[in-house]
């Protein structure tokens, strides 16, 4: 009999018959953690090397992702005082460059504590919820969902690729 023990890092396998929302955070989750699993175990030093011609690099995919985190649930959804949103290339591409003292471990609790503040606020709202957007008008929670899949998951492939570049090491686990 063939071993049907599913591996629990696998969260879209898990969630294959569940329903939309639960679909679209394992994804989301899924994709996180693979980024966070790319940076770590690297030194500062070879997580803030750049082997591409771009400022991209493992650390500053970490900083940068932590900013998506923070620009699209928090300020669209639960705005704080203090929270702005970006919306310029600019700002953006700015959170690929890493401050003096600035560490994977650092980053990558920058990262995580952002991710669980967008669990958080996305748990407050129906997917169909839909709030004012600075340059499209109106989203809704299932697009910026979606949105976050696309752009954590295009990142966790340039993760994939820089650490493969940096170690040899390779794969989502």
């Amino acid at each position: 009999m063939a071993d049907t023990t599913i591996d629990p890092t696998l969260g879209p396998v898990l969630a294959r018959t569940g329903d939309e929302r639960a679909v679209l955070e394992s994804f989301l989750d899924f994709h996180r953690a693979i980024v966070l699993r790319k940076a770590r175990g690297l030194s500062d030093a070879d997580a803030s090397q750049r082997l591409v011609p771009s400022l991209t690099t493992l650390a500053g995919l970490l900083k940068h992702l932590a900013l998506v985190e923070r620009n699209w649930l928090p300020c669209l959804f639960a705005p704080e005082p203090g929270d702005v949103y970006l919306t310029t290339e600019e700002e953006a591409a700015a959170s690929f460059t890493l401050e003096p003292g600035e560490t994977v471990e650092t980053l990558a609790a920058g990262y995580e504590a952002a991710c669980a503040r967008s669990r958080a606020i996305a748990a407050r709202f129906d997917l169909d919820h839909v709030v004012p957007h600075p340059q499209l008008g109106e989203v809704s929670l299932r697009w910026v969902l979606v949105h976050l899949i696309e752009e954590t998951a295009r990142h966790a492939g340039h993760a994939d690729i820089l650490r493969e570049l940096t170690d040899g090491e390779t794969g989502a686990i």
